[in-house]
């Protein structure tokens, strides 16, 4: 069994995330999928049998410099002038299955000492290899606005502001992001799924559901982006990317 701690973490959230584009074409996807939700301080500690299926490796986040992905992201934060004093830090994200991870999307809720919730960073990875993160301050509604600033669809232009609902996952997991464009909302993306407690068996029943679920999540992007182009949309310029301070 994977070890568990008090709180919320780790667990694991078998999920269905849906997108839904409104311009200049309706379309719609959802794919099913499982997510963990882990104590960076506490990773699950899987029979050794069982690790292939989950590996958490800083190799994977924040520019890959750390072989420990809160290392990573304390260095992103203090290149933001942001320290969390030893508070916990809880991270929703693929794990590496297989030997291989794709995260469009990894969130960390970073809380001080004293439990409060300091910031959220949203960390956005694209098919070409790059990544972005987002710092965030949710107000008391658990919403957070900020400028687009990282190439993701080929069929969006890196401008207009992102919207996103990121309460920190308990017994259900609901995060809702909107992209806005002159005014108008051209994009919704939705994640939502019930959270199950982290034993193997769980883990061994979502890996035979959704069986080498990060190349899915890839090969699943890919070809609805296939789909969208033989509707004939225009693909966008994608500008260069510079890497973020702490993130090089």
């Amino acid at each position: 069994m994977v070890s568990t701690s008090p709180g919320p973490a780790p667990a694991l959230y078998p999920s269905v995330i849906t997108h839904v584009r409104t311009s200049p074409r309706h379309y719609k996807l959802a794919h099913r999928t499982y997510l963990w939700l882990i104590d960076l301080d506490e990773p699950p500690r899987l029979p050794r049998a069982l690790r292939p299926l989950a590996r958490f490796d800083g190799r994977d986040h924040f520019g890959g410099r750390t072989t420990d992905i809160k290392a990573g992201l304390q260095a992103y934060l203090a290149s933001h002038g942001i320290t969390l004093d030893g508070g916990r830090v809880l991270m929703l994200a693929h794990a590496r299955v297989l030997g291989y991870v794709f995260n469009p999307l990894s969130l960390y809720w970073c809380h001080g000492p004293d439990g409060e919730l300091r910031c959220v960073v949203a960390e956005v990875h694209n098919t070409y290899g790059e990544r972005h993160c987002y710092l965030l301050g949710p107000d008391a509604a658990q919403n957070a606005d900020v400028p687009k600033e990282f190439y993701v669809s080929p069929f969006f232009p890196v401008e207009g502001e992102y919207r996103m609902r990121l309460p920190v996952p308990d017994e259900r997991l609901g995060i809702t992001l909107h992209l806005r464009l002159g005014g108008a909302r051209k994009f919704t993306a939705t994640v939502r799924g019930e959270r199950r407690r982290a034993t193997a068996g769980v883990l061994l029943r979502a890996a035979v559901r959704h069986p080498w679920s990060t190349v899915a999540v890839s090969a699943a992007i890919r070809r609805h982006g296939i789909a969208l182009w033989l509707r004939g949309l225009p693909v966008q310029h994608r500008p260069r990317h510079r890497p973020q301070e702490g993130m090089k």
